[in-house]
């Protein structure tokens, strides 16, 4: 058996408010959840970008927790790319650079295709990237 898609993927913040004006206002994702002092959850195209506060989420769920999710998180930095088309990628790139985000790196693929890099507000790795990079 194989997996068809990621369905989620997570990132850790520090701030949720920081990370839902950022992520919903520079990014333009449609927030679907929020749960203050814990998460904040983003539709992206056939997905869900959640964020959590590690700190909340590295505790075990109570015995009566409606959902027991156990506990995760992480330190240090993480990475997420974001798909985009070449016109796209122009448009992300002067979009980004006119709020003050700076292009930590544009890296030209030896197999095609192009990647921009940059940092939220939390040093997480961001990326828009066409998908041809991975034969996509």
């Amino acid at each position: 058996m194989t997996p068809s898609a990621i369905l989620e993927s997570a990132l850790y913040v520090s701030d949720l408010d920081e990370a839902e004006r950022f992520y919903g206002d520079v990014l333009g994702l449609t927030r679907i959840a929020k749960v203050e002092g814990r998460h904040v959850f983003f539709r992206c195209g056939g997905g869900v970008l959640l964020l959590f506060d590690p700190e909340a989420t590295s505790e075990p769920p109570s015995p009566d927790a409606r959902l027991p999710v156990p506990p995760h998180g992480t330190k240090g930095e993480g990475h997420l790319c974001f798909a985009a088309t070449a016109e796209e990628m122009e448009a992300w790139k002067r979009h980004l650079q006119a709020t003050g985000i700076g292009i930590e790196a544009e890296v030209e693929w030896p197999q095609g295709g192009r990647s921009i890099y940059f940092r939220d507000p939390f040093g997480n790795s961001l990326e828009f990237a066409e998908p041809r990079i991975w034969g996509l």
